[in-house]
């Protein structure tokens, strides 16, 4: 991906509705992708520095949310699997909850994939005990 001047940048800023203004510079986005980082083995400051630079460039209007596991991966160099889990909890904790705003500005439909049936058999809680007592 392009590297952008910060006058380009700041334009395009100007431009963006008050959600993904306040999201560009949130706290609370930057902890989020720190989380997402930490839980996918990911300690590199340099590629932080990158994940959360194409989050930005997605609030931006600059990369498209389908495309950016793909830049993940590609651009990035992050393994596939680990790029796709990436890009899903980053869709899930950030993009989704400015979904209309991203919708509007790339003109496309963000969808929530669904889990996989092993993702979702683990989720449920395991029942060891089977025995249960009458009530009368």
């Amino acid at each position: 991906m392009a590297d952008y001047s910060k006058e380009e940048l700041w334009e395009l800023y100007e431009q963006l509705p008050e959600d993904l203004k306040k999201a560009t510079f949130s706290e609370e986005v930057g902890q989020a992708i720190q989380n997402i980082c930490g839980k996918n083995s990911i300690a590199d400051d340099d590629l932080i520095f990158n994940i959360t630079k194409n989050v930005g460039y997605v609030f931006l209007g600059l990369l498209s949310p389908d495309e950016f596991s793909s830049v993940l991966e590609k651009e990035l160099k992050i393994e596939k699997n680990k790029a796709e889990e990436i890009h899903s909890q980053i869709t899930m904790s950030i993009f989704i909850p400015l979904k209309n705003s991203l919708e509007k500005l790339y003109g496309i439909k963000i969808e929530i994939k669904e889990t996989t049936p092993t993702e979702k058999s683990s989720l449920k809680p395991e029942n060891k005990d089977g025995y249960r007592e009458l009530i009368e």
